[in-house]
């Protein structure tokens, strides 16, 4: 019913399962979880993902390396291409640009942005964009590298709409989070509320970012009906419905059949 389109699988804490990946994996099925995209951040620990992940046909991966920490080895554009040939892979990212604790010259997140970029364009996959206090930069870099020809989501949005419409315009659809179900994020309900449908994906983010009732606690992809629940509120529809939707939206995007 559900599809997940965000989150980070081998992270996901397993103390409720003892240890047991798989049995993690059941019960989010059993929620109601049809697929997941298992989204990468370094590649130091992709291969170990890979592995865990690649023997379910429900779940798909991408590669990339997330933009918060410099320590982490920066890939290159043919590293990315070859990366992504695996066939379990839809996406390039995560990527983009964090500036919210970010300190001094920025351009290293810059350049491993265009990197990510060049080689979404390159092998035709699409982008997962990460965005925080980074607007301007992040939409004109999306233009410059010419990324509409890549498309993407624009994933845990908690932007305004004005960047959500240059996002579109693009081509990238915009995905919401368990922050939409926050006490204090208002600015962010009226967003979703005028989001098109058809642009529309979920997600959680697991483990991070659980959403109300479950704020501060470890995260999984079951919680992904909350999202749903909050937005089918907002926008009076069913769940079930605005759950179809979002789930189409998804295989539309990253090219895979439900």
């Amino acid at each position: 019913m559900f599809v997940d389109s965000h989150c980070h699988l081998d992270r996901v804490d397993l103390a409720p399962y003892e240890g047991d990946f798989e049995r993690m994996l059941d019960a989010n099925r059993a929620a109601g979880v049809d697929h997941m995209l298992c989204v990468a951040i370094d590649l130091e620990s992709y291969p170990q993902m890979l592995a865990l992940v690649s023997p379910h046909e429900d779940i798909s991966v991408s590669v990339g390396v997330h933009p918060c920490d410099r320590d982490r080895r920066s890939p290159t554009v043919g590293e990315l291409i070859e990366l992504a040939q695996h066939p379990h892979n839809v996406a390039i990212g995560e990527t983009g640009l964090d500036y919210f604790r970010a300190e001094g010259d920025l351009e290293w997140q810059r350049e491993r942005f265009r990197t990510h970029i060049r080689a979404a364009v390159a092998s035709g996959k699409p982008l997962i964009i990460h965005t925080r206090e980074a607007r301007e930069d992040t939409i004109a870099i999306l233009r410059e590298e010419g990324a509409e020809q890549a498309g993407g989501v624009m994933h845990c949005f908690t932007e305004t709409w004005e960047m959500a419409q240059a996002a579109m315009e693009m081509g990238f659809y915009i995905s919401f989070s368990g922050i939409v179900t926050f006490k204090n994020a208002e600015a962010l309900r009226d967003v979703a509320r005028r989001i098109p449908l058809e642009r529309l994906l979920i997600e959680t983010d697991s483990p991070y970012l659980a959403p109300v009732p479950f704020r501060g606690k470890p995260n999984e992809p079951k919680h992904v009906a909350r999202v749903a629940e909050k937005i089918a509120e907002l926008r009076d529809l069913p769940v079930d419905e605005l759950a179809a939707l979002s789930g189409e939206n998804f295989y539309r995007l990253f090219r895979r059949t439900g």
